[in-house]
């Protein structure tokens, strides 16, 4: 005998739609079942709209347990369940919420076996990824695979995760993003091959996995039962940030929602910026196209900022071709007008926004925290992070380290310190290290050989040889002393070392600029290209440090500077008194969903925003107009919008930079923006 155990829905609900919600986002939350994309603006309340369809769906009489919700941060789902709970007055344990990876967990732990693991399989985070690409790159010859400078583990990672995220070959990825791998494309499939083996054989996965996992359950002919079972689980998919969501995730929501046939995908197509990860814009774009019946509905009215701010928003992405057409309205009142600010160069651009700053916060009495400088790359804020420094002014740079801090930036200085301060073993450690066949041991000892140095190890027999061992001046040798000792990979490696030193130190005179380009042409870019991910965008950094350091007289004077502002503290402004009070500096992608009274946007000129890349296709620059729109609609108030007029040219004349397209396609009537024309005064004594 089978008993029914029926679910009765509440006969009234606790809140009030229509005191609660706007029309547009009533007409979301009442929409019936079915395909619906919701296109929200920026500000426009997605979230809210979201947590009170869910809630409409509780008091509908759907079973918590009965309701997919995917987001793409673990801290967004515990707001949007804590925001229901509060509607509906009961615990949401039990409905399934959680990033795509937290779903695919947990759904993978019920069907383990279907794709050959137990239930208590592990899950390895990046690093122990990492490690075990590691270890199976050794397993299969690391002197012949290093030997032609084989891509590490991390990049190796990199690629294979976002080739799986985009649902393409690795050779596809490796083409677009670093063709000269492929001539050992063979040797990475047979990596990735046994790496997928061990993992097996280990009964784990990788959060990559965990995606994959569930996506072949959902489409393998094979697990056909299983993937009938998974979707007659759930009677409504909701995905939020849509317009986030690569392939893999979007295939993933389509074949969730193809039993119950209620999918409801949330974002805003305008705020689509992270396609370098592998976010697949097509996937919003043509939601109606490959749903015919689905109902697509906006959210426009906005509540954080000004008409004004809003009007220069709206004239710029309605110069984009793809994606809905939409206009946001404003809530509050009116403001000022966006300033449009032209600047002799990147130095006066500073000077700018740290004086306005000041202002801000005196006159206005406003905190520092209220007001953020935003900007396309993080390159473009070294001399605004010196002038802040200078002027004692706090900041903080947001999910990130400061420009000079980066791992990049010091590995190149280092190579000027050694050169300037030939007895500095720890420069000379860090420079070592980046070449191949050196490891820690070696370049420790080579480091103290070549600053002149000698470890005192009667002292302190078991002392570690960079740390505590006493340490007493010897005869210096040289680099091509040192590697016409050296033995084994590290011997070719030193020799090309000792070339590009020799170079160095020839050229001494030569100003600080043009040793590092010196380094980034003959080692640094390729050494990059074979460590980082994203070597493109740590290469423009440097090339931005380089145009930096031509303005210092020498390199002891860059080196002066470098340091000072590392280690300048800048706790306190006058009138602040409050330590955590500092200004926002930030990349406009780790800005995205965060909303300021006050904004700088910097360095808007054409190849620098867009970047020189974006340059290249139609899709391209409108990614990078996504992006200027979302930095634009984080201001509430007032939007200040920098460019630099001038960059100085490395070997000749000063370059004149043109005003990015951004600016110059909004200048038309009626205005949306006011030019504002800068006039030196002398400084008052």
């Amino acid at each position: 005998m089978k008993y029914v155990l029926k679910t009765a829905a509440p006969t009234r609900t606790p809140f009030d739609l229509d005191a609660d919600l706007n029309v547009q986002q009533r007409t979301v939350v009442r929409a019936p079942p079915g395909r619906l994309l919701v296109i929200a603006g920026a500000g426009t309340g997605k979230t809210r709209t979201l947590v009170y369809r869910v809630a409409k769906l509780l008091f509908s009489g759907c079973p918590p347990e009965r309701i997919l919700l995917c987001t793409f941060t673990n801290r967004a789902a515990r707001e949007m369940v804590s925001r229901v709970e509060e509607l509906v007055g009961a615990h949401m344990q039990r409905m399934f919420a959680g990033t795509f990876h937290h779903i695919g967990n947990r759904l993978l732990r019920r069907h383990a076996e279907a794709v050959g693991l137990s239930p208590d399989f592990s899950i390895l985070d990046p690093e122990d990824a990492r490690t075990m690409l590691s270890s199976v790159i050794a397993d299969l010859g690391l002197k012949q695979l290093t030997a032609r400078r084989f891509p590490p583990p991390k990049a190796l990672y990199s690629l294979q995760s976002l080739a799986r995220g985009k649902q393409v070959p690795v050779a596809d990825v490796i083409a677009e993003q670093n063709p000269k791998m492929l001539e050992q494309l063979p040797t990475i499939e047979q990596v990735l091959q046994r790496f997928a083996a061990r993992k097996l054989a280990m009964n784990a996965c990788d959060f990559d996995d965990l995606l994959g996992l569930w996506h072949e359950l959902m489409t393998q002919p094979e697990h056909a039962k299983v993937a009938e079972e998974l979707g007659a689980s759930f009677s409504h998919v909701l995905v939020d940030e849509y317009q986030d969501v690569s392939a893999l995730q979007g295939s993933l929501c389509e074949r969730m929602a193809d039993h119950c046939g209620s999918l409801t995908v949330v974002g805003g197509d305008a705020q689509s910026i992270y396609g370098f990860r592998g976010a697949d814009f097509r996937q919003i774009a043509e939601f109606g196209r490959r749903h015919a019946e689905a109902q697509i509905l906006t959210l426009t009215i906005n509540y954080r900022s000004t008409p004004e701010i809003l009007a220069l928003a709206n004239r710029s992405i309605a110069r984009n071709r793809s994606g809905h057409r939409k206009d946001l309205s404003a809530v509050k009142q009116s403001g000022m007008l966006p300033a449009v600010i032209p600047l002799r160069d990147v130095y006066q651009q500073a000077e700018l926004v740290a004086q306005r700053v000041l202002e801000l916060h005196h006159d206005q009495a406003l905190p520092l925290a209220k007001m953020a400088v935003l900007y396309r790359n993080h390159g473009h804020s070294l001399e605004l992070q010196v002038e802040l420094s200078r002027r004692g002014i706090p900041f903080a740079i947001r999910s990130g380290v400061r420009f000079f801090e980066q791992a990049h930036i010091k590995d190149v200085v280092a190579y000027l310190r050694a050169r300037q301060n030939p007895r500095d073993a720890l420069s000379w450690v860090r420079l070592l290290k980046q070449w191949p066949g050196v490891g820690a041991q070696t370049a420790d000892r080579m480091a103290l050989a070549l600053a002149g140095l000698q470890q005192d190890t009667d002292t302190q027999p078991d002392a570690q040889p960079d740390t505590q061992a006493a340490v007493t001046v010897h005869d210096r040798t040289t680099l091509r002393d040192e590697a016409e000792r050296a033995k084994g990979r590290g011997k070719a490696a030193l020799l090309r070392l000792s070339k590009l030193w020799d170079a160095l130190t020839e050229q001494h005179s030569a100003g600080p600029g043009e040793a590092i380009r010196q380094v980034l042409t003959q080692h640094y870019g390729e050494y990059a290209e074979r460590t980082y991910p994203n070597a493109t965008a740590r290469r423009e950094d440097l090339e931005h440090l380089a145009a930096f350091a031509d303005s210092y007289p020498s390199t002891q004077a860059f080196l002066d500077e470098v340091a000072l502002v590392q280690g300048v503290s800048a706790e306190n402004v006058g009138g602040s008194d409050a330590p955590q009070d500092q200004l926002v500096l930030s990349t406009v992608h780790q800005a995205m969903g965060l909303e300021w009274p006050i904004v700088f946007l910097l360095a808007l000129a054409d190849g620098r925003f867009p970047s020189a890349q974006a340059l290249r296709t139609d899709e391209d620059i409108e990614e990078e107009r996504r992006l200027f729109y979302v930095a634009v609609t984080r201001a509430a108030d007032e939007l200040y919008l920098c460019y630099p007029t001038m960059e100085e040219g490395r070997d000749g004349p000063s370059r004149l930079l043109r005003a990015s397209r951004f600016v110059t396609e909004l200048d038309r009537v009626p205005r949306v923006f006011d030019r504002w024309d800068i006039e030196e005064a002398p400084t008052e004594d």
